[in-house]
C-alpha cells in the first residue's frame, strides 16, 4: 500500500493502492514511512506521489461509515498527519500523478511544493457537495496555502481544477505532462535537499505556527 523508496538524497513515498482512500491501515503505514525519513541522515528530501489515476481520493467513506472507526476521532488522527508534513524539517513535494481530491487535496497542500498532469486528473475539495465542513484546522491549512480569492472559490463551490487551471490559480507549482511529474518533482526536491533541519523546521513551525496548533489539537469532523 505505501512505498518508501530512496532516490540519492530524496526519498519517495509512493501510496499505490488504487484510489488511496485514507484509512487507519492507510494512516499507520504513512506514519511508518515517515518516521524512517525522520530517522534517516541529511541531506534528505521527501517526494510523494501516488499510482494509476490517482494522488488520493480523500478519507475512506466507505470505511468511516461502516462503523468500524469513531469518524471525529479518526479525523483528528489525518490532521495531526497534515501537521506533521506541513511542519517536517526537510523540503516536501506533492507529485500529483492523478485525481487529488478532499482530504488528499489537503495532503499535497501541506507539502512546500505542487507538482501535477497538465492533461488528466483534478484537483477538487468537494466538501460543500458532500456535506462534510471544513475543520478549523482544515480550514487554516487551505487558506494559509493559497491565494485568498483561489481558497475562496475552492472551498465554497467544489470546483474541479484541471493541471492548466490549477498552475494559473497557484494551487500547484507545476503542471506538466505525465511523463515529468515525478522527475520535476525528485528535482525540485534534490535541489533543496541540503537544507538545515533544525533551521528549516524552526522556520515552518513559527510561519505556520497557528495552522499547526489547530491541526494538532483538532477536535475532528462529521457530516453537517
Amino acid at each position: 500500500m505505501i512505498r518508501l523508496d530512496r532516490s540519492d538524497d530524496v526519498f519517495v513515498l509512493t501510496m499505490d493502492d488504487g484510489e488511496n482512500r485514507m484509512n487507519q491501515v492507510w494512516l499507520d503505514a504513512m506514519n511508518s514511512a515517515l518516521d524512517e525519513v525522520d530517522g534517516a541522515s541529511d541531506p534528505l528530501a521527501l517526494v510523494t506521489t501516488g499510482s494509476g489515476r490517482f494522488f488520493s481520493n480523500g478519507l475512506d467513506l466507505e470505511w468511516l461509515f461502516s462503523g468500524e472507526a469513531d469518524m471525529p476521532v479518526f479525523v483528528a488522527e489525518v490532521e495531526r498527519l497534515f501537521a506533521r508534513v506541513l511542519a517536517a524539517p526537510y523540503i516536501t513535494v506533492a507529485a500529483c500523478n492523478g485525481h487529488t481530491f478532499a482530504a488528499g487535496a489537503m495532503l499535497a497542500l501541506a507539502h512546500d511544493y505542487r507538482v501535477m498532469r497538465a492533461d488528466r486528473g483534478f484537483f477538487c475539495l468537494p466538501e460543500v457537495d458532500i456535506k462534510i465542513p471544513f475543520t478549523l484546522g482544515m480550514n487554516s491549512l487551505i487558506m494559509s496555502r493559497l491565494p485568498a480569492t483561489t481558497a475562496h472559490e475552492v472551498m465554497v463551490t467544489g470546483r474541479r481544477f484541471g493541471g492548466a487551471d490549477a498552475e494559473r490559480s497557484q494551487i500547484v507549482h507545476r503542471a506538466v505532462a505525465e511523463a515529468e511529474v515525478l522527475p520535476t518533482a525528485l528535482s525540485i526536491a534534490a535541489a533543496h535537499a541540503g537544507k538545515d533541519r533544525n533551521t528549516l523546521g524552526a522556520i515552518k513551525e513559527r510561519m505556520y505556527d497557528e495552522t499547526i496548533r489547530l491541526l494538532r489539537n483538532s477536535p475532528g469532523t462529521q457530516p453537517s
